[in-house]
């Protein structure tokens, strides 16, 4: 661990040898140890040792730790134990860059605050503004958020505001960033309190980030607990070569290899992911989509099916990449390679999460060598090429290549319905307008008449 202009006063408590250390040990107070051990939290991790004692005495924190580590406990536990020393409505704010993760960083603060009565709201966008100014109304402790939909109650929710606000937390700093949220995390930083606790987590810090650091932190504990860019040891990374026309065979193969196996498809684009599902599907192979397309309803149930079971594979983009905890994911799956290094990193770390061991393999075709080397040359490490039986795969081409004919076929149908009803919805809002014109025509027209029979009855009586 480094610190950033450590004050002389401030002294971390002394801990026990790593391998004894309990929450208790390092300052949590015994409600949420309780909590923590019904989540079967036994003991904390290393960045949640290193950074809960910084955090409870009052110092901003800069968390960099490997996905699956255990980083929304970290800064969820102080936050929670502050809360029940100096009780107040919208005591804290949580940022994150996608909607799916606000919900589950919000199920994390619900499950560890239970006992002490903390009460948290998710305002993300895609999602009914009305239910949310409700329930900001009822004075939550805890809001957990995407910046762009906090930004729209603070201007357009009658009597919400951040006046109160003791600690503000950027997950997934680095990616908030990325995302063009820059703008509206500077409105927000203008409108809330300079006294208050901030905290910084990421898996993967920027030299973007550091614009973000001067500009809300005050005097910060700077934490990091991994390499700039790592992924866990018990993560087994491999890569299958391959010419670019043979990548549905390949997937469809190693699916069926795994049968039985929980997996995360990662593809680029939202119709790609639509696609992959349909012809997997087509195959007998149970999957679902989840993409940025999708309305949030959707998104979620499909993750709840994905995390209960009722579905072994997902076939996702980017959405899926960042933070989502899935304890049970076996296999990662990069059927499009990432332009970006690390996103690689956060791709392959929705497994091999929390201790367990998993599995990532990469697609590469004769278009991937460059960024599969741009990987390797960040991770620090070369991957292995996984075994694959070529004449047993290229057995499955003729059965892939009809699959993917009806997939096309019912992509084209779906593409069509929605540019239908999009015209649809056009059309409706062309025929409101022209009803309401003609409303508005007509009224005046017999205001017009009766201004001039009005004229014409002055005339007469004169």
């Amino acid at each position: 661990m480094s610190d950033i202009d450590v004050s002389a006063e401030a002294v971390v408590p002394e801990k026990p040898p790593v391998s004894n250390v309990t929450f208790a040990d390092i300052g949590v107070m015994s409600q949420l140890c309780t909590a923590c051990d019904k989540l079967g939290f036994k003991t904390p991790t290393e960045i949640q040792r290193e950074s809960i004692p910084w955090a409870l005495q009052g110092r901003d924190i800069i968390g960099l730790a490997q996905t699956g580590s255990g980083k929304t406990a970290a800064f969820a536990l102080p936050i929670l134990q502050e809360l029940w020393n100096k009780p107040s409505a919208l005591f804290a704010c949580v940022m994150a860059p996608t909607r799916e993760l606000a919900y589950q960083i919000a199920e994390t603060f619900e499950a560890l605050g239970s006992g002490i009565g903390a009460k948290c709201a998710v305002v993300v966008g895609g999602m009914d503004l009305i239910s949310q100014q409700i329930a900001l109304s009822k004075k939550p402790h805890i809001v957990v958020c995407t910046p762009g939909r906090l930004q729209d109650h603070l201007e357009n929710t009658k009597g919400f505001s951040l006046r109160t606000l003791k600690y503000l937390v950027m997950d997934e700093a680095d990616r908030l960033l990325d995302m063009d949220f820059g703008p509206k995390i500077d409105q927000i930083l203008k409108v809330i309190p300079r006294e208050r606790n901030t905290f910084l987590f990421s898996a993967t810090m920027t030299t973007k980030v550091a614009k973000l650091q001067r500009a809300s932190l005050s005097n910060p504990v700077k934490i990091e607990v991994s390499t700039k860019y790592s992924t866990v040891d018990k993560l087994l990374q491999y890569y299958m070569f391959f010419p670019f026309k043979r990548k549905d065979c390949y997937l469809v193969w190693l699916l069926n290899e795994m049968a039985g196996q929980s997996a995360i498809v990662f593809a680029r684009t939202c119709n790609e992911v639509l696609r992959i599902g349909l012809l997997l599907r087509n195959l007998g192979i149970e999957a679902i989509p989840l993409h940025g397309q999708l309305a949030m309803d959707k998104r979620l149930g499909a993750l709840n099916k994905f995390k209960s079971g009722a579905r072994n594979v997902l076939v996702a983009t980017d959405v899926a990449s960042r933070g989502l905890d899935i304890p049970a994911v076996d296999l990662v799956v990069n059927f499009d390679i990432p332009s970006f290094s690390k996103d690689y990193i956060h791709r392959v770390g929705r497994t091999a999460r929390a201790g367990r061991s998993g599995r990532a393999i990469s697609f590469v075709t004769q278009y991937d060598v460059e960024l599969l080397q741009r990987i390797e040359q960040v991770i620090g490490k070369k991957l292995d090429e996984f075994p694959g039986e070529k004449d047993a795969i290229l057995l499955l081409q003729e059965r892939v290549n009809e699959a993917q004919r009806m997939a096309t076929l019912e992509l084209k149908e779906i593409q069509a319905s929605t540019r239908k009803g999009k015209k649809r919805g056009r059309e409706d809002g062309d025929k409101q307008i022209s009803l309401s014109e003609a409303k508005r025509l007509s009224k005046g027209g017999d205001d017009g008449r009766k201004r001039k029979s009005a004229k014409k009855e002055g005339h007469r009586r004169k």
